[in-house]
């Protein structure tokens, strides 16, 4: 796997001056990243309330490459990311990195030189945000997962106005376990599709379309359909804290 850390030495850099308003940050963002082989990979980079992930892919091949990501705060001059995964190097887990940004013409732009595209700014789909699992059904029972909500070990899904990534990994033990994503809509019948782009345990399964029922319920978004293995799937997910 090659590591996402000679993406972040194109990022983090020399001290900019950035006027703007962090709630312009919120969104998705994607540029890509040449490696020392002329390889081309995608990156993305999604920016929810409270939480953030990037991630880099090949786009034709579904090939993932590597992703970090966990809580962020941004002042006027300066972005940082606390992480909670980094699949390219666990050490990295509980330590606080601040890089300098700006906004300009709708571009995020690090170090001067290294600029993302906005994607979206947390529109059109209805579920923007860093979401948690709290409840899943299994042989007809519907399991409550809120403890979750406590424990270092995490599945988390982020999402955009049009990006979706889920995340799983455990804090404690600076572990990451799985990752996939991929664009994602939503429509007034309730229907939520996802097209997945990437999934670190299996490339193959790239280009793959996944449709559920989905609702807003007391805040919580619940979705019910089958899962990338033809199994039953109904779940209970809740905005991180």
């Amino acid at each position: 796997m090659r590591p996402l850390l000679l993406v972040l030495s194109l990022v983090f850099g020399t001290m900019l001056s950035a006027q703007s308003s962090t709630t312009e940050l919120l969104g998705a963002w994607e540029s890509t990243f040449t490696d020392g082989e002329g390889r081309v990979s995608q990156l993305t980079m999604t920016v929810a309330d409270g939480f953030m992930v990037m991630t880099a892919y090949n786009k034709k091949s579904g090939e993932f490459i590597a992703t970090l990501g966990g809580r962020w705060r941004a002042d006027w001059d300066n972005f940082s990311i606390t992480y909670e995964f980094d699949s390219s190097d666990s050490t990295k887990v509980g330590s606080v990195t601040t890089m300098p940004y700006e906004l300009v013409a709708g571009k995020l732009i690090f170090n001067g030189d290294k600029i993302w595209d906005r994607t979206d700014a947390m529109a059109p789909g209805a579920l923007p945000g860093a979401w948690e699992i709290v409840g899943r059904k299994r042989d007809g029972k519907m399991q409550d997962l809120s403890e979750r909500r406590n424990s270092p070990r995490k599945t988390m899904k982020i999402l955009s106005g049009s990006r979706f990534q889920w995340i799983a990994f455990d804090i404690a033990k600076k572990q990451f376990r799985a990752t996939g994503g991929g664009a994602y809509t939503t429509d007034e019948n309730g229907m939520y599709i996802e097209k997945i782009e990437f999934f670190s345990r299996d490339p193959e399964r790239s280009g793959s379309q996944l449709s559920f029922d989905y609702k807003l319920a007391n805040g919580d978004w619940v979705h019910r359909g089958v899962s990338s293995k033809g199994k039953p799937l109904h779940e209970i997910w809740s905005l991180r804290k």
